[in-house]
């Protein structure tokens, strides 16, 4: 099974559960290691925060950005948003994306940038054409929410390509021989895990659930555990190569800042299909930082320990 197969099928049990933390859990653990993980909430869960109520239905579809776009993405609600600038000389087209819990676009919203009421381009889908300036405000209504993002557009514009630097930095990430980093998944505003995490190249991987579930996976055998529970061992389903990076592919990668060490990078994964921003530092490479941005599925990861003597081994009864 593929990376990309393997968040559908979590960021489905996302949308299933509405938003519960249990299934929040299950997508963590299934985004990098699929295997036995209970679903069973341990505690009665909170309510999932309300979507937006659409005025027209919902059809099924994702809406993608536009070709040549420089993407930008955030958690908003329950929902993705997203917004693509397309330079176009003195003037720029804008799109704004809503995705849905459901992994639909959100249809019968009203979108604006400034003063520009946007049109329906499709599923989920709001453009527009606006004269070039230094930020894009925008606003989507829906629901009796409202939310205002004012968006600061790179200098200079457009942007550098950063095509070469993603796939450098993706090479460098399954280069390397070691790896822990820190994960943050949310699928709304309510519900998220927080855990840790240690690789060892090829096939080696630990993690650590706050306040809930650890695992350690060594080739083809892993070993779950349950809060206060003991270690229970089982086959590992699907292999797991690591370190390797979370995106599948990467579309329209730009450099949208940085500082004399760093580049901060934004790019879309159609194969997800989700967005990312990373921080990759300059001199070496190594993905810093990463943010991504999907149905019910918003996730913040920072790496360090880069080829640090870390070790994975089967745990102890």
């Amino acid at each position: 099974m593929a990376p990309s197969d393997l968040l559908r099928l979590a960021i489905a049990l996302v949308a299933l559960a509405a938003g519960a933390a249990a299934v929040a859990l299950a997508a963590l653990l299934l985004h990098r290691t699929p295997g036995p993980v209970s679903t069973a909430p341990s505690a009665p869960v909170a309510p999932a925060a309300p979507a937006r109520t659409p005025s027209t239905p919902r059809r099924t579809g994702f809406p993608a950005p536009p070709a040549g776009a420089v993407v930008f993405s955030r958690e908003d609600g329950p929902d993705a948003l997203a917004l693509a600038v397309v330079p176009r000389g003195s003037r720029v087209l804008v799109q704004a994306s809503v995705v849905g819990q459901q992994g639909t676009g959100v249809n019968g919203l009203d979108v604006t940038f400034g003063a520009t009421r946007a049109a329906a381009c499709g599923t989920g889908c709001y453009r527009a054409s606006l004269p070039l300036s230094t930020s894009v405000d925008l606003r989507v209504r829906g629901g009796g929410a409202t939310t205002r993002w004012l968006v600061a557009l790179p200098s200079p514009w457009p942007p550098r390509d950063a095509s070469t630097l993603v796939t450098r930095a993706a090479r460098v990430w399954r280069s390397l021989r070691t790896l822990a980093f820190y994960d943050r998944l949310a699928s709304d505003p309510a519900h998220a895990v927080v855990s840790t995490w240690r690789a060892v190249a090829p096939n080696r991987l630990a993690y650590t659930v706050q306040g809930g579930y650890d695992a350690v996976i060594v080739g083809g055998r892993r070993w779950d555990r349950a809060p206060h529970g003991r270690w229970v061992e089982s086959p590992q389903s699907l292999p797991v190569t690591q370190p390797a990076p979370v995106w599948v592919s990467a579309q329209d990668a730009h450099v949208v800042g940085e500082t004399p060490s760093t580049w901060r990078i934004t790019f879309y994964d159609p194969r997800t299909p989700a967005w990312f921003a990373i921080t990759l530092d300059k001199r070496s490479l190594h993905t810093l930082d990463l943010r991504m941005t999907t149905t019910a599925h918003f996730m913040h990861e920072r790496y360090g320990a880069f080829d640090a003597p870390i070790a994975v081994n089967p745990p102890s009864r």
